[in-house]
């Protein structure tokens, strides 16, 4: 059987129970509140009531209680308190700057303009804050060159002194302005738009954890951005023997003498623009097998090439795709448009069977140049390890919505940049 009692608290608060019997025996309790006042009282023992005749229908109409509930006001207070104990285990707090810190957690929480954080941020019950502070933490967060202590702190929770591999990564935020200017250009975009825009190049360590950032104009070649990010970085930290790994977008024999002379090894993804001459031997004598390495040995580096079976179906895949676009184009099913195997003059239209050659050819292989005293398989898992920045990367771009940049002038573009580092 089941019944309501009533037991006195240490509070002297009065608790309502639903207790179940059993041979004698109290087999279970259910607590359905503690009253204070007879009001609260009656209140739940009619809970109690309502509870234990669960789904059976009233003969006589349930007397109304007089105690009316409403809520004055809601906020997220353990969500505001846990993010703000992470900006604090970070070492953030050094800034000593409450706005930064909130315009960081409410990047998290809700990614909105700078103005509307306003809003978010009363939604956490955090104290109004004037939008002139607001404005006034961007200025000071790019004068006082918060971005370097921030980094100097996540160095520091990474153990950066034990650091002994760097990965580096570029991509492109994006402007909704339709004019240029000397830092926001037109270049080549990441995402195929035709925005002003500029280019990010990050370091993280070898798990995705960011340890730099730095900006740089729209059109500026990505071969260009590394070694300011890294003499950066080596300047800050002063740390030796570290890897660089970077994707093929950075291969450039500047970038690679460079690091050498500074004293870093690298791992640097290899662009194939023709058959190496190994690699050709090789498919002359028959198919290469899957996961086969070639090396080829030259004075400072050494080039590794793999074929992975998986890879060349999924490249021969997409030549066919293309084979078959170029092929509609000179029956004219489609536009004559640029296209990879389509070789267009005034007087005639061709499919460039020479380089679908090539492209077969090519399947399924990738390089990477390395000065780097390990065996052929760890340099290709180092190099794999890329997908760690990719992911952070999309983090920045999609939960954080680091762009599109609505921001005018530049120490509001670096300031914003700051806070999507720090969150």
């Amino acid at each position: 059987m089941a019944y309501i009692r009533k037991v006195k608290t240490a509070s002297g608060a009065t608790a309502v129970q639903i207790a179940h019997k059993h041979k004698g025996q109290i087999t279970k309790i259910i607590h359905i509140g503690s009253a204070h006042n007879d009001e609260e009282l009656q209140l739940l023992l009619a809970i109690a009531q309502k509870r234990l005749r669960e789904n059976q229908l009233e003969l006589f109409p349930e007397a109304k209680s007089s105690l009316r509930l409403s809520i004055k006001r809601s906020y997220s207070d353990l969500l505001w308190r846990t993010l703000q104990k992470q900006y604090h285990q970070l070492g953030f707090d050094q800034l000593g700057d409450e706005v930064f810190k909130a315009l960081c957690i409410a990047r998290i929480v809700e990614p909105t303009s700078k103005l509307d954080s306003l809003r978010v941020l009363a939604d956490l019950g955090v104290p109004p804050i004037d939008r002139n502070k607001l404005y006034r933490c961007l200025v000071k967060a790019a004068n006082l060159d918060y971005r370097r202590i921030i980094s100097q702190a996540c160095f520091d929770h990474v153990q950066g002194n034990s650091i002994t591999l760097l990965l580096y990564d570029v991509t492109t935020l994006y402007f909704e302005i339709q004019e240029e200017d000397d830092y926001r250009k037109s270049g080549l975009s990441k995402e195929r738009r035709l925005e002003p825009q500029i280019i990010i190049g990050m370091l993280v360590d070898q798990n995705g954890f960011p340890l730099g950032l730095h900006s740089f104009e729209g059109n500026k070649a990505e071969t260009k951005t590394l070694l300011p990010v890294i003499e950066a970085f080596q300047a800050q930290h002063k740390l030796s023997k570290v890897t660089i790994v970077a994707d093929a977008a950075m291969l450039s024999a500047t970038n690679l003498e460079e690091l050498s002379k500074a004293g870093y090894t690298y791992i640097v993804g290899s662009r194939l623009h023709k058959v190496p001459y190994d690699i050709a031997e090789y498919q002359k004598k028959g198919e290469l097998r899957d996961q086969q390495i070639i090396t080829m040995q030259q004075e400072n580096y050494r080039v590794i090439y793999q074929y992975r079976a998986k890879r060349a179906a999924l490249d021969h895949r997409n030549i066919e795709k293309q084979v078959s676009k170029a092929q509609k184009a000179l029956n004219g099913q489609i536009p004559a448009t640029k296209m990879k195997f389509l070789s267009v003059t005034a007087k005639s239209k061709q499919l460039n069977l020479k380089l679908v050659d090539k492209a077969k050819a090519l399947a399924g292989i990738k390089g990477y140049v390395t000065n780097l005293d390990i065996s052929d398989e760890k340099v290709i898992e180092y190099y794999h390890q890329l997908f760690q920045i990719e992911a952070t990367f999309r983090m920045a771009k999609s939960d954080l919505r680091a762009r599109p940049i609505y921001h005018q002038n530049r120490d509001a573009i670096e300031a914003h940049l700051t806070i999507v580092l720090a969150a």
